[in-house]
């Protein structure tokens, strides 16, 4: 697949960025000043812990706001939006592949379930004592990115473990209806063809035989392994990815919306503005005007 900047993470200053083992990306980043909202998204799992400081992180018209002591939980292939709020902001970030963390099960659930729920569910720090935890793991997460000692990977998927196992004991919401807990992080091997396929076409237009074919799978197989491991279908899956080229193309780029639409795969700008409003809460002129 050729290196698509829309796949890049983003840009840190006067931090440190590593890849470990396992496929492990872990970044400690200190950003002197606030950074403008910018789109992203890769194929790999993505935890978030703000240490100092203030950060946004926009999924679709969801925004959520992280402060000292604050996680973010980012799904595979999942597009958000990234910002730093404030001043003076340190971070743990890290990007894992499912069999970085394995089969490992929280209770009964797999850890994948955690990042399927819709991001408003998904576990917050609710409490003084959550709140310290998180942030000694996080600097524990940063002290191990800077001074990568031996081992520093398995240290870091150890405080993962911990971190989501927290995370989940004082979790108070459950896995709404289409959401499983019987996914698994082998699942994901099985229909990453399919994922890798949507962001290696242009517009990201990709039909359901050929995501099928890819994963050598009939199309019904397919179709029930991506919503059971995605918690979302296939096609709501291409439109959100294609709806993040377009926000992204709006905050990077002054191009017209009807350009943009035609550049993300839609008909024309009346097509993007529909789907763009319902998923970001606003029209693309609105949103460039806010963020851009």
């Amino acid at each position: 697949m050729a290196v698509d900047p829309f796949l890049s993470p983003p840009l840190e200053t006067d931090g440190s960025a590593w890849l470990g083992a396992g496929g492990l990306w872990a970044s400690s980043g200190f950003h002197t000043d606030p950074s403008p909202l910018d789109v992203h998204v890769n194929p790999k799992f993505e935890v978030g812990i703000v240490v100092t400081g203030e950060e946004e992180i926009h999924f679709g018209s969801h925004v959520l706001v992280c402060r000292p002591g604050d996680v973010w939980l980012c799904g595979s292939w999942e597009p958000h939006g990234w910002k730093i709020a404030a001043p003076n902001t340190a971070n743990a970030v890290l990007r894992f592949p499912p069999e970085f963390i394995g089969e490992e099960l929280l209770g009964e659930m797999s850890w994948t379930v955690l990042f399927a729920v819709p991001p408003a569910d998904r576990p917050r720090v609710n409490s003084p004592e959550l709140r310290r935890r998180v942030l000694e793991i996080g600097h524990m997460l940063r002290r191990e990115i800077q001074q990568k000692q031996s081992h520093w990977e398995s240290m870091i998927r150890l405080c993962v473990l911990q971190l989501l196992v927290e995370l989940h004991r004082h979790w108070t919401a459950r896995p709404p209806a289409g959401v499983s807990g019987d996914a698994r992080a082998s699942d994901f091997a099985a229909i990453m063809a399919a994922m890798n396929l949507v962001y290696s076409l242009p517009w990201r237009r990709v039909t359901l035989p050929q995501a099928a074919a890819a994963c050598g799978l009939s199309v019904s197989c397919f179709q029930a392994r991506f919503t059971r491991t995605m918690a979302t279908s296939f096609s709501t899956f291409c439109l959100q990815a294609r709806l993040a080229v377009a926000a992204q193309g709006l905050l990077r780029t002054t191009r017209t919306v009807a350009a943009i639409a035609e550049e993300s795969g839609f008909v024309d700008d009346a097509h993007l503005r529909r789907h763009f409003g319902k998923r970001y809460g606003c029209s693309p002129m609105e949103y460039r005007k806010r963020f851009g």
